[in-house]
Formats: C-alpha cells, structure tokens, sequence
C-alpha cells in the first residue's frame, strides 16, 4: 500500500493537468487557431506582401528610398503630425508609410523610386500581422483577448507536458485509421516534436502584450503620466510640440548618411518625421534590425528645419536590452532564410495541434456515447472555423487579383472579401451535417488556393511569386486524399436501398 500511494498521487495529478490541458485549450482554442494561423503566414510578411504588389519590382538602397518618400509626402500631405516611414530591406522592396494627412490616418505602400503609393492599393502581409494579435477588434479589446488567449496557450502547454506519461516514446508513434487514438498520436506529435519553439514562441508573444496584461507596474510608477513612461522608456527620443510656423523640411539624405556612418553597418531601418513643415519638426533614424535579436538597439536625432544633429542613444540597459532581445525572438526580424523557415513550420505545427485537438474533444466523446448537443454544436464550430480561416485567407489572395485597380478603398474591399468569406464557411459549417460540412468545405479551401495559385500567376518566375504559388498548390494537393477519405466515407456509411423482388 506504501508503495502505491505516490502512484495515486501521480495518477491524480496527472488527470487534473489532463483536465486542465483540455478546458484551456477548448475555452480559446479557435481564437488561440486564427493567431497561430495568422502569426505562422506572418513569418513571410513581406514576402506575401511583394507578391500582392507584382507591378512594383523596382529596388533601392534604404536610405535613397526614405528621400523619395520624403518628397511625395512633402507634395501630397497636408497638416501631417508626423510621418513613420520602414526603409525597403532583403524581404520588401517598398517604403512602408504611415502618416495622416487632413485629419485622414492613412497606410500606404511607397514606390522606393518616385515615393509614390504603388499601383495595387493592398494592405499584404499586414493584414495577417494585425489580425494576429488584434483579431479585428478596437483597441485595446482585441489586444486582450489575444494575450488571454496567450496565457491560455501557455497553461495547454504546461499542463500538457505534466500529463504526459510518455512524452518522448510517442513523438514516434502513429497509429492510422485508429479513431480517437489516431487523432491522439497525431495531436501529441505535433505538439512534442516543437514543444521548446511552441513555450518561446508563446511565452515572448504574451511579453510583447505585458503593458496591456500586466498594466499594474506602470500605473504604480506613472499613474496616468503615460508621456513620462514613454520618456523613461527611450531617453533618446526628442520630443517637439508644433509651432504652427511654417518652415520647409531640410534635406533629409544628409542626416540619413550622418545616421549611416553611426550606425556603422547596419543599414537604415525605420525613419519618423515629427511635425513636418514646422519649425518644431524632428527626424529621427533607427538602424535596421535584421542582424541583431534585439529590437530597434539606438536612434539619432535631428532638428528638421536645420537638419542638425540633437541626440544620439544606444541602449545599454540590461532590463530594456532584455526585452527587446525578447520581442526581437518573436519578430524573428533577425533571422536568416533557413530560420525563417523553421519558424514556419514550427508555427504550422502549433497551429495543427490546436486543431487536432479541437477535433480530438468530440472525437473523444462520440466514441464513449452520443455526443450532446453542446458538443455536437462544437463539432460544427470547428469545421466553420478550422476551415474558414484559411479560406478566409485564400480569398484574401484572390480578392488582390481580382478587384480593380482604381477602388476606392481596395484595401479595405480586400480584408472585407477575407472575412466575410470566413464568415460564409463558418455559417456553412454550422447549417451543413459533418458528413457534408467536411468535404464540401475542404474541397472549397482547395480549390481557393488553387485559383489563388493561378492568379498568381502559375508561370511567374520571380522566386516570391513562385514559392508562394507552389506553397498555395502543395496545400490543395495535400488537402485532396483528405477530401476523398471523406467522401468514400460517406458513400460506404450511406445506406444502399434495393428494389424488392416479388416472390
């Protein structure tokens, strides 16, 4: 009896982290699925973008690029606040800028020659990056609910790994065409194979949201001085208040090369213009951050009527250093190619085991009894949205090529085709019997990546375009046995009617 007790205790133990394991990640597991999603396709941010931009090929150096944007702005912007300009690097060869202009908060993609908005109006890749950790809800509420889900992901993981009995030993087994114990080995695979990327990933992603989550530090220091946190912050930053005297902006490519020569081998990354056309008008640089893990390292500053140099800041302080390197880990900004990649499919696994687990819940429970209608509404909920975001996704492709150039608004049109095409298969998902909902909307995804592909189009050489329409192909092709397990299935569970022969 001695001997059997810490067993017990293990055992219990065990089935309350199992227990635990499954609530948490059911509560958020679809919103927990669209930011997997969503961060995963975000690795190739710009990447995605450059492919939805397929008129715009021209290349410039960093700093060349922010003096042309400079001067469209100058011409084509009026009663700006400031204007946040990202330098063209390796993955994206256009300034990314935003700026408001007559009361108006605008985005756009500049040409790296002529500054001009490109001629596709798209908001690419950032459309992904936003919904990742927004969800398309006003700030700060999205923002919430991403880092609640963050900290739900990171109690699945935890708690998944305590319940574990044989964590290693079944990293390599699968058992096919099992049922519950497939859908098991498959989950526990993909969940293990990348566990130490999925705590990183997960852990750095809940820091970059821990002035929203964890507010408390702030207001005890600050109260509601936000400006003076924001001071403490970046003591490097110089702050400005318009004047409201007209002054025109100093040429801006002798304090980029000024900055250059400080910087040393980075390039220039980020360029901010405060107040432009105001006598109080500041510029200030930042180094690229592509070969360092640490976020935005130093900036300089300039006056801008005069184009002098007022302060220069490299951070030095461990605890700030600290977090950036923190941040930079979930950016992967500093990656090279082969890394970029592992992150990816780091993040597809991720995002396959929330999903295998989602199905795993009701797959589960049918095999013990019925399912109740509670879990009979799950198991439509998860064929809306564990297909629906995708769609979603691929109809956000094709939606770029399709609209017409000259929309009013096209990026807007662009997201709205994406959501309102997921939110068509979720409602589809719950109206449809699985044995329908699963083919029909699987085989919908497929054909929606293949379009997307040929869209593309299928024969550009370019190597973005390229991998991106082999990537959209492979994902159809993978996506077609599955549909036709499903399909096969259903024909041999339908029951045959015989005509009855007169005796």
């Amino acid at each position: 009896m001695k001997g059997s007790a810490p067993a017990t205790i293990r055992d219990g133990a065990r089935q309350s982290m199992a227990w635990l394991h499954g609530w948490t990640g059911l509560l958020l597991g679809h919103v927990l699925f669209i930011m997997c999603l969503t961060g995963t396709l975000t690795v190739f941010k710009d990447e995605i973008g450059r492919w939805m931009r397929p008129e715009t090929t021209a290349i410039a150096a960093p700093a060349d690029a922010i003096v042309a944007a400079t001067r469209w702005l100058e011409d084509n912007s009026q009663g700006s606040a400031g204007w946040y300009l990202t330098a063209p690097h390796a993955h994206q060869n256009v300034v990314q800028a935003t700026y408001d202009s007559d009361g108006a908060y605008l985005t756009r993609a500049l040409d790296p020659v002529s500054g001009a908005p490109v001629a596709r109006e798209t908001l690419g890749g950032e459309f992904f990056y936003r919904l990742h950790f927004e969800l398309e809800l006003p700030y700060p509420w999205g923002r919430l609910l991403a880092s609640l889900a963050a900290m739900m992901m990171l109690v699945a993981l935890v708690t998944g790994i305590i319940a574990h009995k044989r964590i290693f030993k079944d990293i390599f087994t699968f058992r096919p065409a099992k049922g519950q114990r497939s859908w098991l080995d498959g989950h526990n695979a993909l969940g293990v194979l990348a566990l130490p990327f999925h705590i990183m990933i997960t852990f750095t992603g809940l820091l970059t949201l821990a002035s929203i989550n964890l507010p408390w530090g702030i207001v005890a220091g600050y109260g509601t001085d936000v400006a003076a946190m924001y001071s403490d912050l970046a003591p490097g930053s110089v702050t400005r208040a318009a004047t409201g005297d007209k002054a025109p902006l100093a040429p801006i490519a002798p304090m980029l090369a000024s900055a250059q020569r400080q910087f040393g081998e980075a390039p220039i990354g980020r360029v901010y213009v405060f107040n432009p056309g105001d006598t109080g008008a500041v510029v200030v640089a930042y180094p690229s951050d592509a070969k360092a893990i640490g976020y935005m390292p130093g900036e300089i500053s300039f006056d801008g009527v005069t184009g002098r140099m007022i302060k220069g800041w490299t951070e030095n302080r461990p605890g700030v250093r600290a977090f950036q390197t923190v941040y930079g880990l979930h950016m992967a900004r500093f990656a090279p190619d082969v890394t970029r990649w592992l992150y990816f499919l780091g993040g597809a696994m991720l995002t396959m085991a929330i999903a295998t687990g989602m199905i795993l819940w009701t797959v589960k429970r049918r095999e013990r009894a019925p399912l109740s209608l509670g879990n009979r509404l799950l198991e439509r909920i998860n064929i809306g949205m564990l297909t629906g975001v995708p769609i979603g996704a691929a109809a956000f492709l094709i939606a770029n090529r399709l609209l017409p150039l000259d929309m009013v608004a096209r990026a807007e049109a662009e997201v709205s085709v994406a959501l309102w095409s997921a939110a068509g298969a979720v409602l589809a998902g719950l109206l449809l019997p699985p044995a329908i909902g699963w083919p029909l909307l699987l085989g919908l995804l497929a054909l929606a990546c293949t379009v997307a592909a040929l869209l593309g189009p299928i024969w550009a050489v370019d190597p973005v375009m390229l991998t991106m329409n082999l990537m959209l192909l492979a994902v159809a092709f993978a996506l077609a046995p599955v549909i036709l397990r499903h399909v096969r299935r259903r024909a041999t569970a339908a029951p045959v009617r015989r005509r009855a022969v007169p005796a």
